[in-house]
């Protein structure tokens, strides 16, 4: 059994004190400032964020003066134009100490092509070998417009990576399968409308064989990400796609047709009821029900299995388009909320 929660990190793009007056913006804090809206929160013990070229040793002074260590970093990749930009992640991830690098390789390569999953085990690898050389582990991770949102294709990649005798670490951010529940085009897009059909596969946390029981039960859960959503939950609104910007984790070709003038996709839910104003569409308690029982599940598991994989949480109320851009809640504060129910649902399972 395991006796030790794992430490609680806030995704750096989620520390925002927006409001009323400041919504949720694409231009961020400085990054004193997001270390600074962490530590002060009082909810966490670790900032997750990977530094920008150049920003290493601002990073390294915000780790001193705000006691919030870096443990995990992310970064996306699309294959035949991103292998080498893998080692300089890499590298920088080491430099500010952390011992896992969250990989969202993309659905597609450069060239638009759909990249197969012997491709997905083979990048794998190698980011395993040049990052345990660097004492970085990878973690792939489940998410839209990755290689991962069809979820079946997750046990078939772990299973062959470890029969290559390596272990696999996943991250586990099941608001990617929540928010695509009753909703048809979600499923479509990723060919899952048969299978949901006939329950030959199971998004539903709540039923038997879904697919976050079965990565519990592979033991290949090393980091939980939580965002609360809702299932089939309303896309975000207040974001148009119209800014003109690059957004972080879109790529160039995706299986969701992205359009200048729709809104975001719906995959983020506020943990507490918004006031009005705050937020685009009615609030209701009960939609939060999918995401509180993964983390229940994954927190037992944790706590019942002295072999858990799990070593990392983050919380993930971030400011993209098809999230919290644009709104009017405070999003640390929100980030804050998840992170306090993860640490008083763990305290209700009693001692190890």
């Amino acid at each position: 059994m395991s006796a030790t929660l794992p430490p609680i990190g806030c995704n750096g793009r989620g520390a925002q004190a927006s409001s009323l007056e400041r919504p949720v913006s694409l231009a961020e804090p400085s990054v004193e400032e997001q270390f600074r809206l962490v530590r002060e929160s009082g909810a966490f013990d670790c900032f997750d964020r990977l530094p920008m070229p150049g920003q290493v040793d601002t990073y390294l002074r915000c780790i001193e003066r705000f006691g919030l260590p870096v443990h995990t970093a992310s970064w996306f990749y699309a294959l035949g134009r991103d292998e080498a930009l893998l080692a300089d992640k890499l590298r920088l991830a080491a430099e500010v100490g952390a011992r896992t690098h969250n990989i969202m390789l993309h659905w597609h390569d450069a060239t638009g092509r759909p990249i197969g999953n012997d491709e997905v085990v083979d990048f794998y690898l190698r980011a395993y070998d040049e990052g345990m050389a660097r004492g970085v582990e990878p973690a792939f991770e489940f998410h839209v417009n990755m290689w991962s949102e069809d979820p079946r294709r997750v046990a078939p990649v772990a299973e062959a990576v470890r029969r290559r005798g390596v272990p696999f670490h996943f991250t586990l951010d099941y608001s990617h399968a929540i928010f695509k529940i009753g909703n048809a085009q979600e499923l479509a897009i990723c060919g899952l409308t048969e299978d949901i059909a006939s329950e030959r596969a199971v998004l539903d946390p709540f039923k038997p064989g879904s697919f976050v029981d079965q990565w519990l039960e592979m033991g290949i859960v090393r980091w939980l990400q939580v965002r609360s959503v809702a299932p089939n939950g309303p896309r975000n609104r207040w974001s148009l796609g119209d800014s003109g910007e690059a957004v972080a984790a879109v790529p160039d070709h995706s299986i969701f047709p992205y359009a200048k003038g729709e809104p975001g996709r719906g995959i983020l839910y506020p943990f507490t009821e918004p006031a009005r104003g705050e937020w685009h569409s009615p609030w209701d308690s009960g939609a939060l029900a999918c995401t509180r029982e993964v983390v229940r599940k994954v927190l037992a598991y944790h706590r019942t299995h002295e072999d858990s994989p799990l070593r990392w949480i983050t919380t993930e109320m971030i400011n993209l388009p098809d999230y919290a851009h644009n709104a009017r809640f405070s999003l640390i504060g929100q980030n804050a909320a998840i992170a306090r129910f993860v640490r008083d649902q763990w305290a209700t399972l009693g001692p190890a």
